[in-house]
């Protein structure tokens, strides 16, 4: 009796019903573990990826990579350009059920601006009343300009016009804090059971050296929108093991793909191979703070020439990648083309014999000083290893001289470099905060301590930027942008490589991926088909 049911109504019954009830499970890579899942203190994109699941700001981004409103109704401007006035939508909740008000973000943003919580991205409140004098010391976080008038209406108020602020309010450290949370556990409010949160998801476990888990958030607004149920994030560093994990099922996508798999996947994994241009730059970073680098302009010029970049970005990496003569990538973003220095125009054979005459000027080489051997710190990463290997070959091949290899995990790396403890030249990546090419010229300002790496210093460049950032002529704004930047290239602290490409592999199940310059494809977007 029971097998007859089964087969003429069961069957029919589990069709019917099972599609509707099962977990939708989304499985990815994410490269690097996170540094934290603070907003305010995080800074490396693995944290990023979660980040944008956990938090929504005034703006988050939307499926193909845009700002969007989110806790943001609507705003006004005043007509001086300083006084953005935002409604907050009435139906933004935390994880805990509670409402998200404007004290939440005034308390958030006073935090980032407190030097004792030495948030990297302490800079993005200088544009409000007294952001800088705040993260220097000079004065408390409640003066800042910023201000709930009531609930569902935050004040903020600006020294002057800045033409990137509102594109930067959909990064991560602009979002809001849950301050019940935070005071009640310190920090280790991030911890799972102590996080509220107020994006599509909240977190459930955090394992080191495992995973992630995150599920929906049921007070999320658009909690209904949301088809993933469970992410799991996976920190894999060794891009060989995540290729062959999404090859045997166990990932939805990959962070990227190894060099040496991209021919393969492009022909065997049609279906899953995606790649699209980011907006981010590879980079050298020479330590100004230490010598002889300090010092010797010469010395730096000689090494950045001698790198053929059309060969790393087309040979040694390949797959579209695009060689770096500018810090700020190509393309119009935000009506800005970065600037091009002469030496940029002449052949490899031109750049490597002003290499060599440079590095004798310098005082190095036959009857000078003993050759310097350079150490380059790297993250763990076949294509970063690939990328410093050949850099390594061109300098021994053109100009004597030796290097060594030193690589650790991505976010001792980053902390390294913050803190300016490398000895010689660091090997990193920046990809844009927002669209906007101060989200890349802000880090060689004079008073941006950590995420200026190679600790570059120049009032002229400093004033540059702020004209620019107080223009409300784009063209005049781009002109002024361009000629900081070029200051900052002619003085040859860092070295361009190249801008990416980002190739990874996604399954044809998972639908709403759309590859875009930010490189973020928030989950609440997707969805997982049988």
């Amino acid at each position: 009796m029971k097998r007859t049911i089964l087969a003429a109504v069961g069957l029919a019954g589990i069709l019917l019903t099972q599609p509707a009830t099962a977990e939708m499970i989304y499985r990815r890579g994410t490269a690097a573990a996170p540094d934290t899942l603070d907003p305010t203190k995080s800074e490396i994109q693995p944290a990023a990826f979660i980040i944008y699941d956990l938090f929504e700001g005034l703006f988050t981004l939307d499926a193909k990579g845009q700002r969007r409103n989110a806790v943001a109704a609507s705003y006004e401007l005043s007509p001086d350009g300083k006084i953005y006035t935002f409604k907050l939508r009435a139906d933004a909740k935390w994880s805990d059920g509670s409402p998200v008000t404007a004290a939440d973000f005034v308390y958030a943003w006073r935090r980032l601006a407190n030097p004792k919580t030495a948030s990297p991205y302490g800079y993005f409140v200088w544009p409000m009343v007294n952001g800088q004098e705040i993260t220097s010391g000079k004065k408390p976080p409640e003066s800042l300009g910023v201000e709930a008038l009531d609930d569902h209406t935050l004040k903020v108020t600006l020294t002057k016009p800045t033409g990137y602020f509102l594109a930067s309010l959909q990064h991560v450290a602009l979002f809001p804090l849950h301050r019940a949370s935070l005071e009640k556990y310190g920090e280790s409010f991030t911890a799972p059971g102590h996080l509220v949160s107020n994006g599509a998801y909240m977190l459930a476990e955090n394992v080191p050296q495992s995973h992630i888990k995150e599920v929906k958030n049921p007070y999320y607004y658009d909690a209904a929108k949301v088809k993933i149920d469970t992410v799991f994030s996976y920190p894999i560093d060794n891009q060989e093991t995540e290729f062959k994990k999404f090859r045997a099922g166990e990932l939805d996508s990959t962070s990227t793909l190894p060099n040496a798999q991209i021919k393969w996947a492009q022909e065997n994994l049609k279906d899953a191979y995606i790649a699209g241009p980011t907006y981010s730059t590879y980079y050298l970073s020479f330590n100004l703070t230490h010598e002889p680098w300090k010092s010797n302009p010469k010395l730096r010029a000689a090494l950045a020439l001698a790198i053929d970049r059309e060969v790393i970005a087309e040979k040694v990496i390949g797959g579209g990648e695009l060689p770096a003569w500018s810090f700020t990538p190509p393309g119009n973003v935000g009506g800005y083309e970065p600037p091009r220095l002469p030496w940029t125009k002449q052949t490899q054979a031109e750049r490597d014999a002003m290499a060599r005459k440079l590095l004798a000027e310098a005082g190095y080489g036959p009857g000078g000083k003993p050759l310097p051997e350079v150490e380059v710190l790297h993250y763990t990463s076949d294509n970063a290893r690939k990328v410093n290997v050949a850099v390594a070959a061109m300098w021994k091949q053109k100009l004597g001289v030796q290097t060594n290899l030193n690589n650790q995990e991505f976010r001792v790396v980053a902390n390294i470099g913050n803190e300016k403890a490398y000895k010689d030249v660091l090997y990193y990546a920046w990809i844009g905060d927002y669209p906007d090419a101060n989200s890349f010229l802000q880090l060689f300002r004079s008073d941006v301590e950590q995420q200026n790496l190679p600790g570059y210093k120049s009032a002229d460049y400093d004033r540059l930027l702020d004209e620019a950032n107080i223009q409300t002529d784009p063209a005049k704004r781009a002109e002024l942008l361009a000629k900081a930047e070029t200051l900052a290239l002619e003085s040859n602290s860092i070295i361009t490589l190249h801008h990416n490409t980002r190739r990874r592999l996604v399954s044809p199940k998972l639908k709403g991926w759309v590859p875009n310059p930010t490189d973020f494809n928030l989950s609440q977007y997707l969805e997982l088909t049988p």
